[in-house]
């Protein structure tokens, strides 16, 4: 019989792939979204692509020739294929490469990668006489009814461990093949244990060798299981273990928005040592620190007291990590038995709070604002008060393990707005300041402040943010405002007094935080608050940065 040949274009080379024997009027089999060209152990298949897959949801790698952990209809898609209606596809499996490239086609943004042990190219497929039917194929979205109910919270992962991670991991002759393998194995069971999702951990893996090499970024994967697939497909590169260079690229390098990182979480590098760096890897800890990465190092059979003279310097751990204070050294003897290290250091991993590195005025603070919606304020120009508060509030980065803000609106009365807990997202912060209603009345600032001091910072009395509070006036109170703002300072809050119009300024200094002029502040239009924004922006950071030396 005549075998039909099928002629695929392959990065400007003609393939030429045999057809099937005998697929003419074959069934195809159903498969998922999911499904991924590892998941179809043949050489050659036909596959049937369900409709109206979420495109933003597929992972596909590569262009024409895509790795086999990419899923098949998402390939079918972006080749072309296939419209996102589905449709038959026709899968050819093809060895392992390097360098996926990345390409936007057909509404999907394809990812690279360094390398995968297996291929595959898709064409259009024939229907077949009949309607395809069965089970399909999948490991990504088990079929299962019990396992579809938790499938949800995997995909989403551990919510309450946020950071983007990289493993930065010895690839050099010190390391030696035997146990790079089984330094991976430990990687595999970190980055298991971490809970890995789309609203967890990220995590990405840079190989450390004579030149460093970004293996997989951030957002190349957000499961558990495609991770440890990219872990195992990592090979051994040999050379010297120029850690230090390898850390310098990895936090200029690695931490991009276009690798995937994530605004508001802790960027973390952990960075395994078999034994001692052959280069500098203290420049490298100072570069980290000034891009915000917190460095952690894992050690691993630290050199004996004859080794010592073979190293640059002993001191090398204390030197690079984000603080020498214990928490970032992590020390293992040696690569055998490890499992019993797996849970101590993943719990360091997600402990957010304790990632000093990570620390900054945008995304360490919680800010609240006190405002005046007295009669003497009008509708009017309350709207300019808010847009005041709406331009300060937006240069914060603002989410749940961020910065967070609140406000109260005080006449004699007062009315929380919105407490520090309530939105964990800039969007809805800002939605919620600008549908603030005006409610007029008189003015006791005093006791706004007093309120605001018990109601709005009370509950975050023990977390590590540090607390300001913008007190935004027009008039003079008709109460006491040295005794609360005196309590509030106390209270370990740093006030910065802003007047308007007819606000004294007496009041503003009682209120305001020492050194008093540079945290009282004062115009006499309602649009004079504009220029005023940034001066408390830079007065935030200032206190903070100081609070931290």
């Amino acid at each position: 019989m005549a075998v039909a040949w099928i002629p695929v274009l392959c990065l400007g080379v003609g393939l030429l792939l045999p057809e099937p024997a005998g697929c003419q009027g074959a069934v195809p089999i159903a498969i998922t979204c999911f499904t991924r060209g590892l998941d179809i152990r043949k050489e050659k298949a036909d596959v049937l692509c369900p409709g109206d897959c979420p495109l933003e949801e597929f992972s596909v790698f590569g262009n024409i020739v895509y790795a086999s952990v990419s899923s098949i209809c998402g390939a079918a898609v972006h080749k072309g294929v296939i419209s996102n209606s589905g449709g038959p596809v026709r899968i050819y499996s093809l060895p392992g490469r390097e360098n996926y490239s990345s390409v936007v086609a057909n509404g999907i943004q394809s990812q690279t990668l360094s390398r995968w042990s297996a291929s595959f190219t898709v064409t259009k497929g024939k229907s077949g006489t009949q309607e395809a039917t069965g089970q399909a194929v999948s490991t990504a979205q088990p079929p299962s009814g019990k396992r579809l109910k938790k499938t949800p919270n995997k995909k989403a992962g551990n919510k309450d461990c946020k950071a983007d991670i990289a493993f930065l991991i010895d690839g050099s002759f010190n390391i030696g093949q035997r146990r790079f393998n089984l330094q991976k194995n430990f990687v595999g069971k970190v980055a298991l244990m971490l809970g890995i999702g789309t609203e967890g951990p990220h995590v990405g893996l840079v190989q450390a060798s004579e030149h460093p090499k970004i293996e997989f970024y951030l957002k190349n994967f957000t499961s558990a299981k495609d991770v440890l697939f990219a872990i195992k497909e990592v090979g051994f590169r040999g050379g010297n273990s120029n850690t230090g260079k390898a850390l310098k690229h990895t936090a200029q390098k690695f931490f991009t928005a276009e690798t995937g990182v994530r605004k508001g979480i802790p960027k973390v590098v952990v960075v395994f040592i078999d034994g001692w760096p052959s280069d500098d890897i203290e420049e490298a800890g100072i570069v980290a620190r000034e891009f915000g990465v917190n460095v952690f190092i894992v050690s691993v059979a630290k050199p004996i007291p004859e080794e010592l003279g073979m190293v640059q310097d002993v001191a090398f751990i204390d030197k690079a990590v984000c603080r020498n204070n214990g928490f970032f050294s992590y020390h293992m003897p040696n690569w055998f038995g490890t499992t019993k290290y797996v849970k101590p250091l993943v719990q360091k991993l997600c402990t957010h709070e304790q990632m000093m590195c990570s620390k900054t005025c945008y995304n360490s603070v919680n800010i609240a604002f006190l405002i005046d919606g007295s009669s003497s304020v009008g509708d009017s120009n309350f709207r300019i008060m808010l847009e005041f508060v709406s331009n300060i509030a937006k240069t914060f980065e603002i989410s749940d393990i961020g910065a967070k803000i609140a406000a109260v609106q005080f006449t004699y009365d007062q009315r929380t707005e919105f407490s520090f807990t309530d939105y964990s997202t800039k969007e809805n912060v800002l939605a919620v300041i600008r549908n603030i209603r005006y409610m007029s009345g008189g003015t006791a600032t005093g006791d706004a402040i007093s309120f605001t001091v018990r109601n709005v910072f009370g509950p975050m009395r023990d977390r590590p943010n540090k607390n300001f509070l913008v007190v935004v006036t027009d008039g003079q109170s008709y109460d006491d405002v040295r005794g609360p703002a005196a309590a509030a300072h106390d209270a370990g809050i740093t006030i910065f007094s802003v007047g308007v119009a007819w606000a004294p300024l007496d009041d503003l200094r009682d209120m305001a935080s020492k050194p008093k002029e540079s945290h009282a502040f004062f115009t006499r239009e309602f649009t004079g608050l504009e220029p005023i924004v940034s001066d408390v922006i830079r007065g935030i950071c200032r206190d903070f940065l100081e609070s931290q030396q």
